[in-house]
C-alpha cells in the first residue's frame, strides 16, 4: 500500500444557477492575458448542450483518454509512442479555433471619441487574435446557454447522440422539453491523467504533495500532444508563448490553506474542497477494468479511510502531514464521495480516473412532477418520477458512470429521501424514517447530508491543510520519489503519471 494525498473537488449541481461568476473570476486571475483570451479554464456549460470545445465528449473524434487492449493493459486511445512521433509535427486531432471560438471586443473608443453628427457611432467586433474587423460571430464560449438555439445544437450532443441511438428519434423531444441543468468543469486533475502520458517533453507532471497536474513552462516545447492526450479538454495552447497552459487548481491558494477561486466565489456554494487518501498501487487496476461500468467502483476501491490505523501508520510512512491526515478525516468531499456516495466522477469511461466529481441534479425531477400537478416534494411521487422519467437518469449515466443507470438512480433516490425528510421537519410534522431507510440511511444521518449539502458553513466546505508548502519542500527532500509510475501498457520510460516535484517558473 502507497498511501497519497490528493485535493478533490466535489460540485452540488442541484445548486448551480449558471451565472458563470466562476468562469469570469478565474478568467480575471488566469488567463486575462495576451495569448490566453479564447481560455477557459472553468466554465459552465448548459446540459444537453455541445459545450467548450464544441462537442468534447466526443472521443471518436478527439482520441482522448485511455482505452483497455484486448490483453488488458492500458494505452492512449491518441496511440502509442511510435505513431504521436510519427504525427508530432502535424496533429490532426486537435480542436480549432471554431470549436473554440475566435475571441474578440468592440471597437469601443468609436463610441467615446466619435465627433458629434447625425450618424449614430457603431462599435464593431474587432477578432483578439488577428485584430481585423469581424463580419459575424457565430460562436462563443457559452453560445448555447440555456439551451440557447437548442434545435439547432442540442442534437449534437455526443450524449444526445448516443441516447437517441439506444432509445429512438421519438424520446429526443420530451427529453428537450423535461430537462435542462448545468455543468461547471475545470480540470479534472486525474489519477491516471492522459495529458501527462502524452506530453513528449515531460513537461506535465503530477505534483506528489497534492495531486494537481501542472506544466513545466521552461520544458513545454508546445507540442500540443497534451491538448489531444487530455479527454475533457482543458488543456490549451497559448499561440503567444508557445506553450501549454491549463487550470493549476489555484495550487498557491491551495498552499497557504485557501480555496481556489472559483469555490471561493461561487454564488451557489456549490463547490467543496478536500483531502482524498489514496493507495498508488491500485491505481492501475482500477483504470484497466474491463467493463467501463465498473470504473466507478474500482475508483472508489482506491479510497483509503484516513480513521484506519494501519492506513494512517503507511501514509506517514509515505511522508503524508498530519495537517493532511487531519484534513482526509473531516474532508467534506470524503463524506460526499464514499461516506454518503452522492458524488460521481465525470466520464469514467475515459479511464483518467478523474478527482473533480459531481453530485447529480435531482430538481428536473422536482420540476416534471410539479408541472403534471402532483406534490414535487413527496418522496413517492420523487421515487416513481425517477423511475418513470427515464431518459433524463439514462442522460446522467452516460455522464457520470458510463451508462449505469443503477447507480444514478440509487444517488437520486438518497437526494429524494432528504428532500422529503427535512420536508417533514421543517413544517413540524412527525418525522417519518421510512424514505431514509428506503436508501440505506437514518433519519439521523438524512439530516447531517442535508447539512452538508445545502448549510454548510466556509470552513465546513473548504477543508484545506495550512500546511501545504512546508510539508511540501520536507516530502521533497526526505522523501524521495520515483519519477514515474507506470500503468496499463505503456512502457516505463514513458512521463506517465510523473509525481516528482518540480518548481513550475512562470
Amino acid at each position: 500500500m502507497r498511501v497519497m494525498a490528493q485535493i478533490a473537488m466535489v460540485m452540488n449541481l442541484d445548486k448551480c444557477i449558471g451565472c458563470h461568476t466562476c468562469s469570469v473570476t478565474c478568467k480575471q486571475v488566469w488567463t486575462n492575458r495576451e495569448g490566453a483570451e479564447y481560455m477557459w479554464f472553468n466554465n459552465v456549460e448548459t446540459r444537453p448542450g455541445l459545450g467548450y470545445p464544441r462537442s468534447w465528449q466526443d472521443q471518436e473524434r478527439w482520441r482522448g483518454g485511455w482505452e483497455r487492449t484486448p490483453a488488458g493493459r492500458l494505452r492512449l486511445k491518441s496511440g502509442g509512442r511510435a505513431h504521436r512521433l510519427a504525427r508530432i509535427f502535424a496533429n490532426p486531432r486537435l480542436p480549432g479555433m471554431h470549436d473554440y471560438y475566435e475571441p474578440w471586443t468592440y471597437e469601443y473608443k468609436n463610441l467615446t471619441d466619435a465627433p458629434a453628427g447625425e450618424d449614430m457611432p457603431v462599435a464593431r467586433p474587432v477578432s483578439q487574435l488577428t485584430g481585423e474587423p469581424m463580419d459575424t460571430i457565430t460562436w462563443g464560449p457559452n453560445w448555447d446557454d440555456n439551451l440557447g438555439g437548442a434545435p439547432e445544437h442540442a442534437p449534437g450532443d455526443p450524449v444526445v447522440q448516443k441516447i437517441r441511438e439506444e432509445v429512438g428519434e421519438k424520446v429526443r423531444f420530451a427529453f428537450e422539453q423535461s430537462f435542462m441543468f448545468y455543468l461547471p468543469r475545470i480540470c479534472e486533475h486525474c489519477l491516471n491523467p492522459a495529458c501527462v502520458s502524452s506530453c513528449p517533453s515531460g513537461a506535465m507532471y503530477k505534483r506528489s504533495e497534492d495531486g494537481v497536474v501542472l506544466v513545466d513552462q521552461d520544458r513545454c516545447r508546445g507540442w500540443r500532444m497534451c491538448v489531444s492526450g487530455c479527454p475533457y479538454k482543458k488543456v490549451f495552447f497559448n499561440h503567444r508563448t508557445g506553450k501549454a497552459e491549463k487550470c493549476t487548481l489555484c495550487y498557491p491558494r491551495l498552499e497557504a490553506g485557501r480555496p481556489t477561486v472559483c469555490s471561493e466565489t461561487c454564488v451557489g456554494r456549490l463547490r467543496y474542497l478536500g483531502v482524498m487518501l489514496y493507495d498508488a498501487d491500485r491505481v492501475p487496476e482500477a483504470a484497466a477494468v474491463t467493463d467501463e461500468k465498473d470504473l466507478y467502483a474500482a475508483q472508489l476501491r482506491c479510497f483509503l479511510d484516513p480513521d484506519d490505523p494501519e492506513v494512517a501508520a503507511a501514509a506517514r510512512a509515505s511522508g503524508v502531514g498530519e495537517s493532511w491526515l487531519a484534513a482526509a478525516r473531516r474532508s467534506p468531499v470524503r463524506d460526499l464521495i464514499t461516506k454518503y456516495r452522492v458524488a460521481l466522477p465525470l466520464h469514467p469511461e475515459y479511464r483518467t480516473l478523474p478527482m473533480v466529481w459531481y453530485v447529480p441534479p435531482l430538481s428536473p425531477v422536482v420540476e416534471e412532477v410539479a408541472a403534471s400537478g402532483h406534490d414535487g416534494e413527496d418522496a413517492g411521487n420523487l421515487f416513481g418520477a425517477i423511475d418513470a422519467l427515464r431518459i433524463p437518469v439514462e442522460y446522467l449515466a452516460e455522464l457520470f458512470t458510463a451508462g449505469d443507470t443503477g447507480e444514478v438512480d440509487r444517488v437520486l433516490r438518497t437526494l429524494a429521501a432528504m428532500r422529503a425528510h427535512m420536508r417533514r421537519l421543517n413544517l413540524g410534522e412527525q418525522p417519518d424514517e421510512s424514505a431514509a431507510g428506503a436508501v440505506g440511511l437514518t433519519g439521523r444521518g438524512v439530516e447531517e447530508l442535508f447539512r452538508l449539502l445545502a448549510v454548510a458553513k466556509y470552513e465546513d466546505r473548504f477543508v484545506v491543510p495550512t500546511a501545504a508548502r512546508a510539508e511540501a519542500e520536507a516530502l521533497a527532500g526526505s522523501h524521495p520519489l520515483p519519477d514515474a509510475c507506470p500503468v496499463g501498457g505503456v512502457p516505463a520510460e514513458q512521463p506517465l503519471l510523473t509525481i516528482q516535484r518540480r518548481k513550475e517558473r512562470r
